[in-house]
């Protein structure tokens, strides 16, 4: 499983021009955008380890992490993160795990979020997303379990 991290102000996920999904950090805070990306070996422990690993990584100001503020959580699914660019052009999409596996590891990872005790936002699997965000830092990290 991959995850961009992005540290952010704000987020929200539109579908058809509706918005389905937003955080908004109170008082100045941040939250995570978490681009969510599944190939085919991947698992539930994986999608658990890489929740604990997004919960706890100090990214967050002062060397903190979003378990240590309470940072809202948004996580949109993202096929396009396990592209392979390096022949051509052409990206390649065989390492995408398709929906029957990727839909519940997505929806898994946000639930062991959950389970930890994050507040968590989706986009809407599968879905023609608009994902806006004010990126602060920049900060943006991919992580890979």
């Amino acid at each position: 499983m991959r995850a961009l991290i992005q540290r952010v102000t704000t987020a929200a996920v539109a579908v058809d021009g509706a918005e389905v999904a937003r955080i908004t950090p109170a008082g100045g805070a941040h939250g995570l955008l978490v681009l969510v990306g599944v190939t085919h070996d991947d698992d539930e422990a994986k999608a658990a380890t890489l929740a604990r690993k997004v919960w706890t990584m100090r990214i967050l100001e002062d060397e903190r992490s979003a378990s240590d503020v309470d940072a809202p959580i948004l996580v949109v699914s993202q096929f396009t993160l396990m592209a392979d660019t390096r022949k051509s052009r052409r990206p390649s999409w065989s390492a995408a795990a398709p929906r029957p596996i990727a839909e519940p590891l997505v929806d898994a990872f946000a639930n062991a979020l959950r389970d930890l005790g994050a507040t968590v936002e989706t986009g809407k699997f599968g879905a023609h997303m608009e994902v806006s965000l004010v990126n602060d830092g920049p900060v943006t990290l991919l992580v890979e379990v």
